[in-house]
């Protein structure tokens, strides 16, 4: 891509912003989750990772969840916190960055950490996530300008005074370094990082 010059055309914000992630999203991350097994998918790179889990086999101070998977949480968070896995990165993104914001902003369903039904295959999380940002993706080409500019409202707590716009660069903030990590542990996975859970049986 060549420099900005005083003769480049303006282009809407709206515009930019989805393509920033978008070209994230088209050129980079989504290809990286192609091929994701089961046993990638729930693999614990060390003792002690946080996961999705069967109902009823976690350890973790606190187990969210509606169905027959739960993620790991505690309240208040470790310092340091716990390594995640894939399984546990895809929940975050599906639920936190995308789903909840979605049910908030863009009609999305209700979505939320306690009452979500995670995914018990990589391919189930996977179609949860290319549901969520497409739901997200779509929203946030129909705001236009003069909707990123207004305010995020209640929804974004103490941050319901910044703009949309503020928001959306915040989600693609969230989605790039989360895609990094789970990038990341693809490519530990590959090189044979050996599964912490499966080595302690």
């Amino acid at each position: 891509m060549g420099l900005m010059t005083e003769t480049t055309p303006t282009r809407a914000l709206n515009v930019l912003l989805v393509e920033q992630l978008d070209f994230h999203w088209t050129r980079q991350l989504r290809a990286r989750l192609a091929g994701l097994t089961d046993a990638e998918y729930f693999a614990e790179p060390v003792p002690g990772a946080w996961n999705v889990r069967a109902r009823g086999t976690s350890t973790a101070p606190v187990q969210a969840g509606s169905g027959d998977f739960t993620i790991d949480f505690a309240f208040p968070e470790p310092v340091p916190a716990p390594v995640t896995t894939i399984a546990w990165r895809l929940g975050h993104l599906i639920v936190g960055v995308f789903g909840r914001r979605n049910a908030a902003h863009f009609d999305g369903p209700p979505c939320d950490y306690e009452s979500f039904a995670y995914a018990g295959t990589a391919a189930a999380a996977l179609d949860l996530l290319d549901a969520e940002y497409d739901r997200w993706r779509t929203g946030v080409q129909a705001l236009g300008d003069e909707g990123l500019h207004r305010a995020c409202g209640p929804a974004e707590g103490p941050f319901g005074d910044y703009s949309m716009a503020t928001l959306v660069l915040h989600i693609n903030r969230e989605v790039i370094h989360h895609g990094a990590e789970i990038s990341l542990l693809r490519d530990l996975w590959a090189q044979g990082l050996p599964d912490a859970s499966t080595a302690a049986r």
